[in-house]
């Protein structure tokens, strides 16, 4: 059986190992996707953990996206992504998934966290909007807004028709269920952890994601 982790802190709230173990079975592979609670001050430990017990890869959510970056190969700022290839683990990023298909003239960034970094990386034209820099976000000429940020409860932006959100945070936040009310197009964070989840899918065991059956496991509609 190969293996593939979830490291994070915390990582129980995830439904990454639902999601991706439906896709294993449903490609007939022998594989299973465990979720690690890896505090800061083991992250370390725990990369060398993946290469001494043979892992296949791993996802790297919060807090880890930025950390991780700096001790595997890789050139992104910013790692959610990890391909064990013997003894070296490289670093990519599929966070960004969900912008195939989505225009984004004059996109918009909130939140300054890993995802963000993420985000900037492929958006460089973007304007970043977060609580240490500049804040509130104007959002007045923006076609595209990714909301980065870990906040439910509060709305950090007003949208209005015609503009999209690419919301990451799941289950839904105000901020996503008040541009839906405004009329705004929401791409909400499950569909965004099925693209990023389908492309990490691919790039570990090199057959394509069963997309519907992943989808279908998060009850997202065929």
């Amino acid at each position: 059986m190969r293996l593939v982790a979830l490291i994070g802190h915390p990582v129980a709230h995830s439904l990454s190992p639902r999601m991706q173990n439906a896709a294993f079975a449903a490609r007939g592979l022998d594989w299973a996707y465990v979720a690690l609670d890896v505090p800061p001050e083991r992250l370390e430990e725990a990369l060398r953990g993946l290469v001494a017990l043979a892992f296949a890869g791993a996802n790297v959510t919060a807090p880890h996206k930025l950390g991780v970056a700096t001790l595997v190969e890789t050139d992104a700022p910013s790692v959610n992504t990890l391909v064990v290839h013997g003894d070296r683990v490289e670093g990519r990023s599929t966070d960004t998934a969900i912008l195939d298909g989505l225009e984004a003239e004059r996109p918009v960034i909130l939140g300054d966290g890993g995802s963000a970094r993420a985000f900037r990386h492929a958006l460089p034209e973007a304007r970043v909007f977060s609580r240490r820099s500049e804040w509130p976000p104007r959002l007045e000429d923006a076609d595209l807004v990714v909301n980065a940020t870990s906040e439910r409860d509060e709305v950090l932006a007003t949208l209005t028709p015609g503009q999209t959100l690419v919301d990451l945070p799941y289950p839904e936040t105000a901020t996503a269920a008040a541009a839906r009310e405004a009329g705004a197009t929401v791409v909400g964070g499950l569909e965004v952890l099925v693209a990023q989840g389908a492309a990490s899918f691919e790039l570990w065991t090199g057959v394509p994601a069963p997309r519907e059956v992943m989808r279908a496991a998060l009850g997202l509609p065929a």
